[in-house]
């Protein structure tokens, strides 16, 4: 069962959906763009948290500054990075661990700009990491990448421009692409689920 939780980042708070759970191993998970309605409730997030659920690990969605109940203000990628990384104490100060992170859309990039930087991630795995839309160009490593999952007719994370990068970011990481879905996923959460599930390992 999920709980409301908050979590403290700087001098603001981070609005939480806590799953403890099976055993020590947790995620924690980002949604889309705030100015475009992302929030924790989004159903990929969902999709994202359900595939972690079903392998044991507890998970975290949360909302990031400025969006639902979290205090502060968007801050353009920026602030966002505190935000994953107060996330993932928030797991850690409760003897969680390994804690992975999963993104989707502009969750995606906020976790590819700070991962490298970012102590005791086990592994990474990115949903539709939108690279027609915002630049990838500060992102050059993600050692902890284990996958990216994108959808066949994607515009704005399409198979072609986001395999030609993961190779950048890590050599080992796979790229699996769901045949014929868009950005959204729509009809095809399953699907998705089970690409992500797979990554999980």
């Amino acid at each position: 069962m999920e709980q409301k939780v908050s979590i403290p980042c700087g001098d603001i708070t981070l609005s939480g959906l806590f799953d403890e759970g099976l055993g020590k191993k947790g995620v924690v998970i980002t949604h889309p763009h705030p100015l475009y309605g992302g929030n924790m409730y989004n159903p990929v997030v969902e999709t994202i948290a359900r595939a972690y659920r079903e392998k044991g690990y507890a998970a975290l969605r949360f909302d990031f500054r400025g969006t639902g109940a979290s205090t502060g203000r968007y801050d353009d990628g920026e602030g966002e990075q505190e935000d994953v990384a107060a996330a993932l104490a928030w797991m850690q100060d409760r003897g969680i661990g390994p804690v992975a992170l999963s993104g989707y859309s502009f969750g995606a990039w906020v976790i590819a700009l700070c991962a490298a930087g970012l102590a005791g991630v086990d592994h990474v795995i990115l949903v539709a990491p939108p690279v027609i839309f915002v630049s990838f160009d500060d992102v050059t490593s993600i050692p902890q990448l284990a996958g990216v999952v994108v959808g066949e007719a994607d515009d704005l994370a399409p198979p072609g421009p986001v395999g030609a990068l993961v190779p950048g970011w890590n050599k080992t990481a796979r790229l699996s692409v769901v045949q014929g879905a868009d950005h959204m996923f729509w009809g095809f959460d399953r699907e998705l689920q089970a690409r992500i599930e797979e990554m999980i390992g």
